[in-house]
């Protein structure tokens, strides 16, 4: 009961979020100069009638609270409009551009936590040397931008060695994957350094624990302890930093995107804003705000199954 109650608040809490980040995703396309009128006469002249027209079409002319009004109760119902700089339903675009991004995210994120685990394991495990080389790789890692990689992985292993494509997204899974590798490693790279130090940190904490010495007296062999009592203590402090990553990966995602021309929702959301493209904008700004708060609510759900120190409804730190 707990559960549903804390899950029922927290997805009414949602959509009240999200109803005040729609109000300011869509005023938002308004307060920066320009017009979807302009974009679309290209520059030339029109006479009144012309304008009048096409801002009749896409309701232009209509007091900025109506427009707002319409637009939710389209988005409600699944309609985000229809695209200005593609001439069709803002879904049909979403539905084309949303796949390559999803497994993007997806295979970076995998990349992540495996590398990111793994390293700070073993940094917090063996320590000396093997910990000075881990923090020393980490902290280049954390010091290159996503964008930084992503020309410096294209450069070297699409252009100079030509293991991988230089750009595109591919067609079907395994060209995808395929197409993908390079662009999930540059997006990945700057979080593996950020999950590592944040792993290794946690474990060292945890190792200093009494819990560990206990276990280590009563002769609990060493990958017990590290396995049972060290890093399982630390997955609280690592699951809210994934949360984080998955965020990360949302917002990057569009450098990286645009870097090798993939056409996912980044480099659309990019496009689009420059175009004045109002509907594709807002639709790909809502789907990224309920992201992230997806991602959140999920991590909150699956904090007290990993840390039983945490219950529902409250943080690590206030138990």
């Amino acid at each position: 009961m707990n559960f549903l109650r804390f899950a029922a608040r927290r997805l009414l809490e949602m959509a009240a979020t999200l109803l005040g980040a729609s109000f300011v995703v869509y005023g938002a396309m308004y307060l920066a100069p320009g017009s979807p009128a302009s974009f679309l006469l290209s520059g030339r002249s029109a006479s009144p009638a012309a304008l009048q027209a096409i801002n009749q079409q896409y309701h232009l002319d209509d007091p900025f609270l109506v427009r707002y009004l319409r637009w939710l109760g389209q988005v409600v119902r699944g309609d985000f409009g229809r695209s200005i700089t593609y001439r069709t339903d803002v879904s049909t675009v979403l539905a084309d551009r949303l796949p390559a991004t999803l497994l993007l995210v997806a295979m970076a994120l995998v990349i992540v936590l495996a590398a990111g685990l793994v390293l700070g394991w073993i940094g917090a495990v063996r320590g000396g040397a093997t910990d000075s080389t881990i923090l020393v790789t980490t902290t280049l890692a954390i010091g290159t931008p996503s964008f930084v990689a992503a020309v410096l992985l294209q450069g070297v292993f699409a252009v100079g060695l030509g293991w991988f494509p230089s750009s595109g997204a591919g067609e079907g899974l395994g060209d995808m994957l395929w197409h993908l590798t390079l662009p999930a490693i540059a997006l990945a790279l700057y979080l593996i350094g950020m999950l590592a130090r944040v792993t290794r940190s946690a474990m060292l904490e945890a190792l200093d624990g009494d819990h560990v010495t206990v276990a280590r007296s009563r002769g609990v062999p060493e990958r017990q302890v590290i396995g049972r009592h060290v890093f399982r203590n630390s997955l609280g402090t690592v699951l809210t930093t994934s949360g984080l990553i998955v965020s990360t990966l949302l917002v990057c995602t569009i450098l990286v995107e645009s870097a090798f021309s993939i056409g996912g929702i980044g480099q659309l959301l990019e496009l689009s804003t420059t175009t004045k493209d109002f509907p594709t904008v807002q639709a790909v700004s809502l789907i990224i705000v309920a992201l992230f708060m997806v991602v959140n609510l999920v991590v909150d759900l699956l904090h007290p199954l990993v840390d039983p120190r945490v219950t529902l409804g409250s943080r690590r730190n206030d138990a």
